[in-house]
């Protein structure tokens, strides 16, 4: 049987920084599933099937990668459906990980054959975040060092489609 887990989160960008956990977590599990999650507190700036596209694209020579989304549900049961065994969490800070902590407690509890595996990305992602990465875009800024050529290409295209 292989070694399953899936690395959930809404990428919105795909960053260098979720790259680089990706990578970490490959050196781990045979597959890993990216998971997309439609989270109706955050305003997107990509659609779920443009960021499976965009992850698909930068993934692809890595081997090892799938890329779903997920309209709903829980985590956990995601997990199960899979027949994943791990939850992959990228923890940059402190705060991260008080967040991811209680998620992972309560997704133990709602599956207890999940393991939440908490892998912190290369120092010099530990402060981007996709948030960041819109922001900086749309207003101008250079973020060609914190993502990927095909997202940043991505991402130019919809900073112009939404200056229009």
């Amino acid at each position: 049987m292989k070694r399953l887990a899936i690395y959930p989160g809404t990428f919105d960008p795909f960053t260098n920084g979720h790259l680089d956990v990706l990578e970490r977590a490959l050196t781990i599990f045979e597959q890993v599933i990216v998971v997309i999650a439609e989270n109706s507190k955050k305003q997107t700036l990509f659609s779920a099937q443009e960021r499976c596209a965009m992850i698909e694209t930068v993934t692809e020579p890595l081997g090892g990668v799938s890329v779903e989304v997920l309209h709903s549900g829980l985590l956990a049961e995601c997990a199960r459906e899979m027949g994943a065994t791990a939850i992959i969490r990228g923890v940059r800070q402190v705060k991260d990980f008080e967040y991811e902590f209680q998620m992972s407690l309560l997704n133990r509890h709602l599956n207890p054959e999940v393991t939440t595996v908490f892998l912190m990305p290369n120092v010099n992602y530990t402060y981007v975040a996709s948030s960041i990465i819109k922001e900086v875009a749309m207003l101008g800024g250079d973020v060609s060092k914190f993502v990927h050529p095909h997202v940043l290409t991505m991402l130019e295209k919809k900073c112009m489609e939404q200056k229009s």
